[in-house]
C-alpha cells in the first residue's frame, strides 16, 4: 500500500438489521486505494454482512457507502465496479479454464483478438499459462482458486471482494496461497478486501485489519498494531495467544505501572496511556508467549516478573516448543513459546520446576 494513499471506500455509519439482531452497528471505516484490507473476526461479528453491503447484496438501514467519493448505496450490483470471488469459486464445470476466465468479459462484449489477449494475461498472471484448456475438475484446489482469481480480476475491477478465500484449503496451501493473493494484489495495484475468521491469515496478508465484535470496530490498524498493542481484552485473546493475569493496580507512576497480582504478588509493565485508570482498581496484565524466558531453577524466583512454577505440560510443534507452566494461585498455566532447540529444551519435562520472567516493556495493560 503506497503512504498517504487516497480513501476508495467509505462506509459511514452503516447500520445493519436482521429482525431483532443488528448485524452491523452504526459502523464508519476507509478502505484505502492499492490496499489489502482484511475484515476479521468470529461467526456472527457482521463480517460478511458489512462485505455483502459494499458489494450490493444487501442494504444499510442506516448510513452510506462511497466509492471514489460517489454514493453507491443503492447502486445496484451489477452497476458497481466491483468483483467479488465467492468461497465455493463458483467455477463452470463445463467450460474449460480459458472460457471461464472469459465469460465475464464475453458477457461485455469482448471478442477477438481483445478477449484472447486479456484472458493470456490473465492466465500468465496467476501461472496458469499450460491449463487454459483444462477443465475445473481436473485441477487441484489452489489451481481452481487461481482461475478464480483470474476470473475475478480480468474485469480489471476497482475494488475485489474476498469472502473466506482460503477456507476450502489445507494448511500448507493456504500458506502458499497468501503469499500469492498478496503478489497478486502488489502486482495489479488493485485494492483487495479479505473476510475471514483466521487471524493468522489476516496478519499474514494484511496491510490494515478491522477486526470486529457484535456488529463494531474493536480495533482497527496494522497488524503488528493490533498484535503488540490489543485496545482490549477481546483483541488480546482473538488475536494470537496472550497470556492474562487479573489484578489491581497497585502503582502507576513515570511510564510503568504495578499490578498486585493474588498468588503471585506485583507484576511491571510498561505503559504510555491508561486513561480511566485508578489506583486499587481491577486491570488485566497481557503477555505473548513467546516473550516469556525460561529457566529450570528449583530455587525461588527474584526480579521483576520473575515467577516460580512447575511444568505441566509440552507440545512439540516441530520447530517450537509450547510449555505450560502452573503457577500459584492462577486457574490458567502461563503458555511459554521457545525454539525446539533451546538448551533446556530436554530439562522441560512435567513436574519440573522451572523460572520463567520477562521484561516490564512486554507486558500490556488491559482495562478491565
Amino acid at each position: 500500500m503506497t503512504a498517504g494513499a487516497k480513501t476508495l471506500v467509505e462506509i459511514a455509519g452503516a447500520t445493519k438489521r436482521f429482525g431483532p439482531v443488528t448485524a452491523v452497528d452504526v459502523l464508519s471505516l476507509d478502505i484505502r486505494e492499492n490496499e489489502f484490507f482484511a475484515l476479521l473476526g468470529p461467526s456472527g461479528c457482521g463480517k460478511t454482512t458489512l462485505l455483502r453491503m459494499i458489494a450490493g447484496f444487501e442494504q444499510p438501514d442506516v448510513g452510506r457507502i462511497l466509492l471514489d467519493g460517489r454514493d453507491i448505496t443503492a447502486v445496484r450490483p451489477n452497476r458497481r465496479p466491483i468483483n467479488m470471488m465467492f468461497q465455493s469459486y463458483a467455477l463452470f464445470p463445463h467450460l474449460s479454464v480459458y472460457d471461464n476466465i472469459a465469460y465475464g468479459l464475453e458477457m461485455e462484449g469482448v471478442r477477438g483478438a481483445a478477449l484472447k489477449q486479456r484472458v493470456d494475461e490473465a492466465l500468465a498472471m496467476v501461472r496458469l499459462e499450460e491449463f487454459g484448456r483444462r477443465r475445473p475438475h481436473l485441477l487441484s484446489g489452489g489451481q481452481r482458486q487461481r482461475v478464480a482469481l483470474a476470473r475475478a480480476l480480468i474485469k480489471r475491477p476497482r475494488l475485489l471482494l474476498l469472502d473466506e478465500p482460503l477456507a476450502a484449503l489445507d494448511k500448507k496451501l493456504r500458506g502458499q496461497m497468501q503469499l500469492e493473493l498478496k503478489r497478486l494484489q502488489h502486482d495489479t495495484g488493485i485494492t483487495f478486501l479479505v473476510v475471514t475468521h483466521d487471524q493468522e491469515e489476516a496478519l499474514a496478508m494484511a496491510d490494515r485489519i478491522a477486526l470486529l465484535e457484535a456488529g463494531k470496530i474493536a480495533q482497527l490498524g496494522s497488524p503488528r498494531a493490533l498484535y503488540e498493542r490489543p485496545a482490549s481484552r477481546f483483541v488480546a485473546d482473538f488475536i494470537g495467544v496472550m497470556n492474562f493475569f487479573e489484578g489491581r493496580l497497585a502503582a502507576l507512576a513515570g511510564g510503568r505501572a504495578e499490578i498486585e497480582v493474588d498468588g503471585l504478588g506485583r507484576l511491571w509493565a510498561e505503559t504510555e496511556d491508561l486513561d480511566g485508570a485508578a489506583v486499587g482498581g481491577p486491570v488485566t496484565l497481557a503477555v505473548r508467549p513467546e516473550r516469556v524466558r525460561l529457566s529450570v531453577a528449583p530455587a525461588g524466583a527474584a526480579g521483576q516478573n520473575a515467577l516460580s512454577g512447575t511444568v505441566v505440560g509440552v507440545a512439540y510443534l516441530g520447530q517450537d516448543l509450547i510449555v505450560h507452566i502452573g503457577l500459584p494461585g492462577q486457574p490458567a498455566p502461563l503458555v511459554a513459546r521457545l525454539g525446539s532447540g533451546s538448551h533446556i529444551a530436554d530439562d522441560l519435562v512435567e513436574g519440573a520446576a522451572v523460572r520463567c520472567d520477562w521484561p516490564p516493556n512486554d507486558s500490556r495493560i488491559l482495562l478491565v
